[in-house]
Order: structure tokens, then sequence, then C-alpha cells
């Protein structure tokens, strides 16, 4: 019967709570409703609904299509004029369940085109002081006319096919409609004038040496590719601005480049020529090459290339590549170039690290971009899947940062004399690991640039974070003095705080299209990639993270994925509910600002307190059988209450209870509390997050205790917690480690004059 006492007394307190918001309720002015706004609201509204071409899993669904688009081009490089000149066959397959009437084409290079309008989008301004070469440059100088020049658009009989060119997008009509399974081939013949990439920017083109009158040509978006066709838009034909980049469709490509015969090569595909394009000597330290793991073994040494770059040859030599199930081509060609090249396992394969550089790159590149090459595909492999691809290769160019199918170009130049600083180095190799990255996002898992940027790019900055602290362990000597790890500019929480906390008239939400996003670096790259970071370290914890993200990589490789792709793939692969931090981080633009409101500290006593009177009268429960907390500082507080030490012996009914209930063993066991109190946090900012808080005790130690974010359900403003302590707390802290990316650290701690000082100094730590 005792039993059955206690158990009815709980449940009767566990309803006093309700009986009082009840009696709040029914003195309330009668309101409005409202709709669904809670944080917690499922985004069956912002998705689409899951159909038979994308499944409500995430993964492709049972009539998932994509379609082919197969290239075989001629290439030809005039280097004395800057011309590049291309025949090219595409052959296009339609896998859609529908006809085409006609095919969309990109003219990426007609952004350069004399009468381009990409430069009339931008907003300009008088300025009271100008450089005289931007002067010249703005004012004076001809507009370069680098737009591709069409010579002809036939079919494989030579006649003529009827188009349209709109820009940077052409329009080819298909004589007979393209049925379901139909192959549609066409030749294009076409030329532009190649742009200096130093002086007019531009994502390819070449560097001017004047001293030797030579060039090193990193060349992309150089042929009329095709557009993306799906069954989430249609034709993806929204014209190139020069910003946003590109979608693409998968092929093979046969590609033919003839270029000076003094000339080196690499390219995006298989080198099907190598001992025509070869010297001996460098087929003998190739072969070398595929069995030396762990430094580059040079194919053109610095002397060789110097002695090439002091005169030109005048014949030409052709190398042949082959490229199956890549979504672009891209390749660089120099006399200039230096050339290594080392193995990495990956499985059972072994793939090629590559890295292609003039004189004026070392001595760091020669230490460090193929080593970083490799270090990358081994973190990239693990957190996706194996990298498929023979080999990746990474080519220094002056002011470039950019990505195709197993190649890319990158920046970081020592100065004349060879030296460089920590800039300079780790700007170099965070951009080879952020480009050869971008192998697996967007090359293979291949998301629309165009559309979504943050899923090449924010996906990308996430798992180059992890990519870099990876190869500062593997490779501590590239590590300063002093340094303990690799210094990443972007992954901590920490390091978007100023952003987010920025003017809300200049911030937009990551799911914006990259032309129209604000702060476009912040916004792409380090939101993204920082939001994703956390989800990791802080939210889902590492294991479940990271078989979610595989799963999502290898549903999606060689496949076209969308946003709501990865956010369903994500939760399906880990039975964790994200859409609250979906919509937080990626649709809106709110921030994390968490803070400690109040602390009120209390003890437990046999004497009945006023609020406890009043519900022993109401309820008529005896007095005698309930616990009374007692706020410290209040006047019902008493010094005797500080200094209880037998909770049992104090509380007559508890040490009943107790007897009654639990055997001498498990009494023994329990810690009686000697501290109670109870935490209100605030949430200024929008954005619900965990509620991470570290306690520290009176005698030294401490402890952290993580509230998941869901806390925040019933009450998007405050929550309060009850803790039950044996020792004193002394300080409460909140978010210790700056794990996410909260705003405002004054509000973080009790007693609150200590925080400020000690969180900008951990902030500044990180980011030293």
């Amino acid at each position: 019967m005792r039993n059955i006492k206690y158990y009815f007394l709980s449940f009767l307190f566990v309803t006093i709570g309700a009986f009082a918001q009840q009696e709040q309720q029914d003195q309330r002015v009668p309101q409005e409703g409202h709709k669904n706004n809670n944080k917690f609201k499922q985004l069956y509204e912002e998705f689409s609904t899951p159909n038979m071409f994308r499944a409500a899993s995430g993964a492709p669904g049972p009539a998932y299509y994509q379609q082919q688009a197969d290239y075989k081009m001629d290439i030809v490089l005039d280097d004395d004029k800057a011309i590049l000149t291309g025949n090219e066959t595409i052959t296009y397959t339609n896998n859609a369940p529908e006809t085409l009437n006609y095919l969309w084409v990109q003219l990426d290079q007609n952004v350069r085109a004399k009468d381009s309008k990409s430069p009339l989008i931008e907003s300009s301004n008088m300025s009271p002081v100008q450089q005289a070469s931007t002067f010249a440059k703005n004012h004076l100088a001809e507009t370069f006319d680098g737009g591709f020049k069409i010579e002809s658009v036939t079919d494989t009989d030579g006649k003529p096919l009827t188009h349209m060119i709109n820009r940077t997008m052409m329009r080819v009509e298909v004589p007979q409609g393209l049925k379901t399974g139909d192959k549609f081939s066409f030749n294009i013949k076409w030329w532009y004038q190649i742009n200096d990439h130093v002086k007019d920017g531009g994502r390819s083109g070449y560097e001017y040496f004047p001293e030797d009158g030579n060039r090193a040509y990193v060349i992309a978006q150089f042929y009329p590719r095709m557009a993306v066709y799906n069954d989430v838009e249609g034709w993806q034909n929204s014209q190139f601005w020069g910003r946003d980049e590109f979608a693409l469709p998968f092929g093979n490509f046969e590609v033919n480049i003839t270029v000076p015969a003094d000339h080196i090569l690499d390219a995006t595909g298989k080198l099907t020529n190598r001992k025509e394009v070869f010297s001996k000597e460098m087929m003998k330290r190739y072969e070398k090459a595929k069995k030396s793991y762990d430094e580059p073994v040079l194919i053109v040494t610095q002397e060789e290339a110097e002695r090439a770059e002091k005169s030109k040859s005048t014949k030409t030599k052709t190398w042949k590549l082959y490229a199956e199930n890549v979504r672009d081509f891209g390749f660089a060609t120099s006399r200039r170039y230096i050339w290594d090249m080392m193995a990495v396992k990956l499985g059972d394969r072994d793939v090629m690290a590559v890295s292609m550089y003039p004189k004026e790159g070392n001595p760091l590149w020669e230490d460090w971009s193929t080593k970083a090459v490799a270090s990358t595909l081994k973190t990239y492999s693990r957190m996706t899947f194996d990298y498929p691809y023979h080999k990746a290769i990474s080519v220094h160019a002056q002011r470039q940062g950019m990505e195709y199918p197993m190649i890319c170009w990158n920046y970081g130049r020592p100065d004349k004399d060879g030296n460089y600083s920590d800039r300079t180095k780790f700007g170099m190799m965070s951009v080879i690991i952020h480009e050869v990255g971008h192998n697996f996002f967007p090359m293979i898992v291949n998301s629309d640039e165009r559309q979504w940027t943050w899923m090449d790019e924010g996906l990308n900055t996430f798992v180059q974070y992890v990519a870099e602290q990876d190869f500062g362990k593997w490779y501590p000597k590239a590590l300063s003095e002093g340094q303990t790890a690799y210094p990443s500019r972007r992954g901590p929480a920490a390091k978007i705080t100023d952003y987010m906390g920025g003017d809300q008239n200049f911030i937009a939400p990551i799911m914006t299209k990259g032309l129209n996003t604000y702060q476009f670096g912040h916004n792409a790259y380090g939101k993204p990639g920082t939001a994703l970071n956390i989800l990791r370290e802080t939210v889902m914890g590492e294991e479940l993270f990271d078989y979610a993200f595989r799963e999502y990589s290898n549903r999606w490789m060689f496949k076209h994925p969308t946003p709501e792709d990865f956010f369903r793939t994500m939760e399906d692969a880990s039975a964790f509910d994200l859409d609250w931090f979906w919509r937080g981080w990626f649709y809106t633009t709110d921030y994390v600002d968490i803070g400690i409101k109040s602390v009120k500290k209390y003890h437990v006593s046999a004497k009945p307190n006023k609020e406890g009177a009043k519900i022993a009268e109401r309820f008529s429960i005896d007095p005698k059988s309930l616990v009374y907390y007692i706020e410290e500082g209040s006047d019902e507080f008493s010094e005797d209450m500080r200094n209880s030490k037998d909770l049992q012996n104090e509380i007559p009914t508890l040490k009943e209870y107790l007897m009654d209930n639990f055997t001498p063993q498990e009494r023994a066991k329990m810690e009686q509390p000697k501290y109670f109190y109870e935490i209100t946090y605030d949430k200024p900012g929008g954005l619900v997050m965990p509620i991470i808080v570290e306690f520290t005790y009176a005698d030294g130690t401490s402890k952290t205790e993580k509230y998941p974010a869901q806390i925040w359900r019933l009450n998007d403003k405050e929550v309060s917690r009850v803790i039950a302590s044996t020792k004193e707390i002394v300080k409460i802290t909140v978010d210790p480690k700056l794990e996410t990316a909260d705003v405002d650290t004054s509000n973080n701690s009790w007693p609150r004059e200590v925080q400020q000082s000690e969180f900008d100094a951990f902030k500044n730590k990180t980011q030293d």
C-alpha cells in the first residue's frame, strides 16, 4: 500500500504544473491563431514530392535516368597567335522518357565575347584615385574578343543544321525528334583567341612570361559542350555570367591535341600514345614513379625545363587522350613545365598523383604539391568512395584555383629568390587540396553548380577541412615551428560567426542561386562547410555522419543529385531528424546565440515554503510528506539550510520512502545531492542548436552536458533545467569549445563577468 501512495503522489505532482498552467490560460485575453512556425516543423512544404525518378529516401528512384554526351575532338594550339581551333563531333543519347526536338549547347567562351553582357550586370562607382594600369584597362584599351567563332554546325554528312546562338547558349535543331534511346551525332567547327588569365581574369587561358617570350596554358571551357537535361528542370540552359559554374552530363572523350613539339602536356583522360610523345628517359622515369609511394619522381626536371624555354620548336606533336565517364575535359601545356609524379595506394589500385609547374613555383611546388595531391586522394576516398580515375593532376598557374576531371590549376608562388611566407605555403596547399577534392564534388557526385553552388563548394570545403587536418598529421614537416595542427582557414565553428552575425541586408540563405548570392565566399564555401562540420562533430557525431555521408556519395556518384537528395539521404542513413538543421542553416539567415539567462540556487527542506503550503492545502496533501525547495537569498532562506549534510535525516519522509523501496545495497550506491540549481537558457538568436554546457565545481573538477536541439521544441525563447549535484557549482559555461558558431559569447557564462575575456582568448587561439 505504501508504494501505491507514493506513486499516486508522484502522479499528482506532475499534474500540479498542468493545473497551474491552465489557470493562467483561463485568465488570458483570446488571441488569433497562427500557422505552424515551429523550428522543428518538417520540410514538406520546401521539398518536392518524391517520385519514380527520386525516392523519398534520397536515393535515385527506379525510373531515374540521365543523358549521355560523347565527344571526339581534334584540337590545335597556335602558340604564336594564342589561338585555339577545334573540330568536334558530339554524339548525344536521349535516355529521357520524352522526345527532344532540339539540344542546348553551352558556349562558355562567349562570356568574353566583344559584345558580352556580363560586365554590364556589375555596379561600378567613381573612385577618387585609381592605378594607371586600371584606368588604361577600363577606359583606353580595346575590349578583348575571346568569344567562340562558330564556323559551322553540321550533321555527320556535312549538311548544315539549323541553330541559334543566345549569348552563352546555342540551340541546335534536331531534324527528326530524338526519341527515348535514340542517338544523334553532329559536328561543330570553331576557334577563339585565348585570353591572358593573369591580366584579364577567367578560369582558363595563358600566363605570358616576357623574359623568354613563352606562355603556360591552362585550357578549359574551350569547346562547345552539352547542357544538362534532367527530370528536375528539363534543360539547364541558364546563361553563364562568369561566376556561377557549370552543369554537365557524363560521357566519353576521345581528344587529340596538337601543340608545339617541345611542349609537355597533361590532361583529363589516359594518354594513349605515351611512347610517341615521351622520350626514352621520360619513360624510364615514369616507370619508376609508378612504384614510388613516398616521394615524387621528376619526369621533366627544372634543368630540362629551363633549357627548353630558351628556344621554340617549329614542329608539332599530337597528344592523344581517352577519358571514360567524365563530365568535362581540361588540359595544360607549355615548354616551361617541370613535371613530377608519385603513386598512391587506394584500396587494391594504384593512382598517380601528378604536378606540373614552371620554375617560378619552386622550391615550394617540388616539395609539396604532389604530396598534397596524394594526401587529398586518401582522405576524400575515406570519406566518400575510392577515387575511380587513374590520376589526379595539380598545375601551377598564377592567380588560379579551378577544377576539372583529373586536373586542376592552383596558385601559390614564392618570390624571385624562392622565399615564401606561411600564408603562401598554406594557401598553396589548401587550394590544391580544395581543387583536387572537386574531383569528388562535383566531377563525380555531379551536382548542378549553376543552380546550387554550395553543393559542390560547400560540401568540398567541408571535406577539405578534414583533409587539411589529415595532411598536417601525415606530413608534420609541412607545419611551421610552434604549429601542432594544420591552420585551416575554414571549418571550425568560430570562424563563421562574424559573417553570420553581420548585417542582414548583405546576407543570403545558402539555398540561393550562386550568381545572386551576397558574400559569395562566406555563403557558398564557408557557411555550408562549417555547417556540415558542426553537424558531424557536434550534432550527429562522426560515426553516424560519416556513414550517411558515404551513403550519399555512393548513391550519387556519376549521377546528378539535388539538395533534397542530400538532405534526405543524410536522415535516411542515420535515423536523425535533421529538418530543423537544414531549415535553420540552409533556408534562413538566422544565427546562433544561446546564453544563460539566470541561475537560481536552491536548498531542500522539510519545512514548508509559502507556495508549497498552498499546493498542499489545495490538494489536501499532508505537508509533512513533501520536500520543499528554498531559493538561496529569498526571505524563506536561512543559513542553516546551507549546512545540511544528510538529506535523509533532515527529511524523514524521504528516508522513509528510500527505506521502503530500495535495498540496503541500492541505498549504499546512491549519491545524495546537496546542491540544487535551476538554470534558464535563453536564445536571442534564431537558430536552434544543442545546448553544450560545462559545469565547473568548487573542487576544480568539471563536467560537460549536451542537451539535444529538441530541448527547444516547445519553447523557442527559453528553457530551464534543474541540476541536482553532490558538489557545489562555481561556474557554468555554454559552448565552452566554440562548437556551435555562437555569435555573441558575452551571455555564455555564469557568473557573467568571467565570460568574454576567456572566450576571446579561445577564439583568438583557434584563429591563429
